[in-house]
């Protein structure tokens, strides 16, 4: 059995635990395989604001590489929420991204877990206007700063 056949099957086994039937194809994305869920019961699995999906993929990444540490990181969807959500969070980066090219001024995001600051350093690392930066420490949440990278001189 393969690295994605066993995250399937991990998944599989938390969603039957918490009683949820679902079903559960597998796709491959340009940040490698996604575990795609569908079930009558998608707002339990998604959460608030895709909280629980978060804490799914989490868990199912951990569950793997336990087992297999060299294994891929595995993303976890549910009816294309978090495919939806990644399209409406990078257009917004970027909205954010032209304010601060025009205006100069640095901008803080709201607090966001490990992938999302990795998507908006993504989005954003071939700006050469602009540049992103995370605070240090373990903290689930952080707050990714988007700032000018050749901020303009303060007039006297």
């Amino acid at each position: 059995m393969n690295d994605v056949e066993s995250a399937s099957r991990i998944l599989d086994t938390m969603l039957g635990h918490l009683g949820i039937a679902a079903t559960i194809e597998t796709e491959e994305t340009g940040d490698g395989p996604c575990l795609q869920v569908h079930s009558a019961d998608s707002k339990f699995i998604i959460g608030r604001e895709g909280e629980r999906l978060d804490d799914l993929q989490y868990l199912v990444n951990r569950i793997l590489r336990r087992g297999s540490p060299k294994a891929p990181r595995i993303k976890v969807d549910c009816e294309h929420y978090r495919t939806i959500r990644e399209d409406q969070m990078a257009e917004e980066i970027r909205g954010i991204a032209e304010r601060v090219k025009t205006s100069g001024q640095p901008f803080r995001l709201r607090p966001l877990n490990a992938y999302y600051r990795r998507m908006v350093h993504n989005i954003l690392v071939d700006d050469p206007a602009i540049e992103t930066h995370s605070p240090e420490g373990d903290d689930r949440l952080k707050r990714i700063t988007i700032s000018p990278k050749n901020p303009p001189a303060e007039s006297a």
